[in-house]
């Protein structure tokens, strides 16, 4: 069956109909279709609507809606202290901001009002920093609010005839002027992503163009697995984009960076699957036609599966409640699916068209072939012995010391994997942004200049009860609470500003959160407030994080089961071995935890980093799980296939030499792609490429080369049960040698 599929792209006539049809249907969404760029919505909430944070910011707004909004702060500073110019200053653009307002602005705190003895008043205790908040309007567009911020900037330019945007904060004697806060931190990191997809694009192209030069030594086979990457690609940005313009997506410059790498890395590891089985056949037949059908009919269900398996693993993502792993399920899918249709279909007319002339100057030939050449040059054709390949040596390794190398692989990874349990998170993602971004450094100047809980104060709202400021204030965390508000919309709700202690974006402050909640539903019931806890809302930046964690916390216990279920049921289809199935999952899942702690080990011990975002494990989770066995699939058909006409222990050698050089290059090129992830200016992606990146290469170097193949052979006919077929054929073939 699939010799006769593999004749609908390769056939005189196929070929070329298939090379059109990609360009039609590439030229025509390209035209027609909204590209992926233009629709992404790089400000779209994570959390969900229930979260509780977001509810008592929806319960502030209805009550309190002067203290609603997206604000952003501008910290003025000057080492030396701010003095009565800077003052001058600061009123001045009040009473423009007033005056005229930014697009998008609502309220506004009124400091022109004020004498320059109550300005100087609300600046820090050292009378260098003072923090004026500008409230812009919930769901305010990044690119309004962009705008609105450039405006005030060029106000306070025009105004004090200087620039104190461009003066590093604590530098020097001149003032400095930073916008941070959410409004601030969301423009800075929308434009950390400006034309970085481009980047990302040109640099992880030229890097598998550069390792695949290396690798094969041909510049056409270099391009061959380029073309139907950038196909893929171009398929696949449309459809993206009509998805997301439609309202059924969402997209954000964050997924469609890793989508880039997803899909250059993994799209190309398909490629060189189909490229080296065909080259391996014309080995033994001269003819480009069978050759390639005989390729399509042993290639083609290893790469089906392993596309498949990917694919399925990340629509996992699908079930995530939050927004950032949910918005990644269908792009990161999409493109592998249209990747694996390409690498079955594009790359083998590819191949059928150009030939054999596609592996210049190192060309495949027969034996004959061979013979025959070298007499024409008048030399003796002396046959390479494959046993002295260094696929061949690990081959001959794990089937003769099957035990040493499982012992070996098992400690070596389960050693590194207890470093994992080490590993410190956070969720702060402004520690994830460049040092130098404006609003990291607007920010830091408030943690440095005021208490570290002013940077994001708690808000606490209760309906009904008495005043709760006393009981708020026991808690150990809080350094102050601000003045009860009672709502004007409705007396019977008050809100209290809480300040904490400690630095509001740590595990600690995220740990009083549930707290502050209790103490204040205790209080509340004390006083006879029934149905209390559903009388107390907790907002704030901090109650945000906490949520975070727990979301993510839910999509940890929910998702990583399911990819784990998915994967062992296509594995179970694909290999009918019950065996087999189990240890190639578990492997999996051992060289992924040896990931994570030889990651920690490198990025705490190496470079100083004290925790890794929150949102790391799971993200390398998925995709070394999918990817992982992306390479024991195919490794595995080949032993599988083999173990039919041979002895298993011969299988087992022959299949790890046949694939090793493949899966090596596939795993080098998965990981480098990854790596250039690192070029990222946001510490969340190179962190995640980083232990990806080792994840690959540990998949490549230790799982696939020595303790699969070893535990197969550890196992023998049993890696096969309960398939009785494969299992009897191959004791048949066995006894018969």
């Amino acid at each position: 069956m699939f010799k006769q599929i593999g004749t609908w792209f390769t056939g005189p006539k196929a070929r070329w109909a298939t090379l059109l049809a990609w360009i039609a249907i590439a030229v025509l969404l390209t035209i027609f279709l909204p590209a992926v760029g233009d629709e992404e919505r790089n400000n779209a909430p994570n959390l969900p609507a229930d979260s509780p944070s977001l509810q008592a910011a929806a319960v502030i707004e209805q009550y309190f809606p002067g203290e609603s909004g997206f604000p952003a702060l501008v910290v003025w500073q000057r080492a030396e202290g701010l003095n009565e110019q800077d003052y001058g200053l600061i009123a001045n653009i009040s009473q423009q901001l007033e005056e005229s307002p930014l697009e998008g602005q609502g309220a506004l705190v009124p400091l022109h009002r004020l004498p320059p003895p109550a300005l100087a008043q609300m600046a820090s205790e050292d009378g260098s920093t003072f923090v004026q908040p500008i409230i812009f309007e919930e769901g305010i567009e990044t690119g309004v609010l962009k705008e609105s911020l450039h405006e005030l900037q060029e106000r306070v330019k025009d105004t004090a005839d200087s620039d104190p945007f461009s003066v590093t904060p604590g530098t020097s004697g001149e003032l400095s002027l930073r916008i941070s806060g959410p409004a601030g931190i969301s423009v800075d990191a929308t434009d950390l992503f400006l034309g970085a997809d481009f980047v990302l694009l040109v640099a992880t192209v030229l890097l598998v163009l550069v390792l695949l030069l290396l690798i094969y030594r041909s510049p056409i086979l270099a391009i061959i697995p380029l073309v139907g990457v950038g196909f893929a690609y171009v398929v696949t940005s449309p459809i993206l984009g009509w998805l997301a313009r439609e309202g059924w997506i969402v997209v954000d410059s964050q997924a469609i960076a890793i989508m880039t790498v997803l899909l250059f890395g993994a799209g190309t590891d398909y490629c060189l699957f189909f490229i080296t089985r065909f080259r391996q056949e014309l080995l033994h037949d001269g003819r480009r036609t069978s050759a390639l059908r005989r390729s399509f009919q042993g290639a083609s269900g290893a790469i089906a599966m392993s596309g498949f398996t990917v694919v399925l693993s990340l629509l996992a993502l699908l079930v995530a409640k939050y927004g950032a792993y949910e918005r990644f399920a269908v792009p990161f899918s999409l493109s592998i699916l249209v990747m694996m249709i390409a690498s079955l279909t594009l790359v083998p007319a590819l191949l059928s068209i150009i030939g054999r002339a596609a592996f210049f100057p190192f060309i495949p030939r027969t034996p004959e072939e061979e013979q025959a050449r070298a007499a024409q040059k008048g030399k003796t054709y002396k046959p390479r012995n494959p046993e002295r390949a260094w696929g061949a040596r690990i081959g001959k390794l794990v089937v003769t010391k099957p035990w040493t190398v499982v012992v070996s692989c098992i400690m070596v990874l389960g050693i590194l994997a207890t470093f994992a349990t080490q590993i410190s998170f956070t969720y702060d993602l402004l520690s994830s942004f460049p040092k130098d971004m404006p609003s990291r450094q607007g920010f830091e100047q408030i943690a440095k200049a005021y208490t570290p809980g002013e940077l994001a104060p708690v808000t606490v709202v209760a309906k009904d009860g008495p005043d709760l400021t006393e009981a708020l204030l026991a808690h150990p965390a809080v350094d102050h609470v601000g003045e009860a508000q009672v709502s004007t919309a409705d007396p019977a709700y008050s809100s209290y500003s809480v300040v904490l202690a400690i630095n509001p974006y740590s595990l600690e402050a995220m740990e009083a959160i549930p707290e502050l909640r209790e103490v204040a539903a205790a209080a509340l019931e004390a006083d006879g407030v029934a149905q209390a806890h559903e009388s107390v809302w907790v907002s704030g930046q901090t109650a945000e994080q906490y949520d975070t964690k727990a979301v993510n916390d839910r999509d940890n216990r929910v998702i990583i089961p399911l990819v784990i279920a998915l994967i062992t049921l296509l594995l179970l289809v694909y290999l009918r071995s019950v065996t087999a199935t189990a240890y190639l999952v578990l492997t999996v899942l051992l060289s992924y935890a040896a990931a994570l702690g030889l990651g920690w080990i490198i990025l705490h011990y190496g470079f100083g980093v004290e925790a890794i975002q929150g949102s790391i494990p799971l993200y390398s989770f998925v995709f070394l799980i999918a990817l992982g066995e992306d390479y024991n699939i195919f490794m595995i058909s080949s032993i599988w296939q083999k173990a039919k006409r041979m002895p298993l222990k011969q299988a087992i050698k022959e299949g790890v030499a046949e694939t090793g050089g493949v899966i090596t290059s596939a795993g080098l090129i998965l990981a480098a792609t990854f790596a250039v992830l690192a070029t990222m200016p946001i510490q969340v992606l190179v962190q995640f490429g980083f232990i990806t990146a080792i994840g690959v290469l540990m998949d490549t170097f230790i799982v696939r080369p020595f303790l699969v193949p070893a535990l197969t052979s550890l196992l023998g006919n049993a890696a096969f049960w309960p398939s009785r077929i494969q299992q009897q054929e191959a004791l048949k073939e066995a006894s018969a040698d």
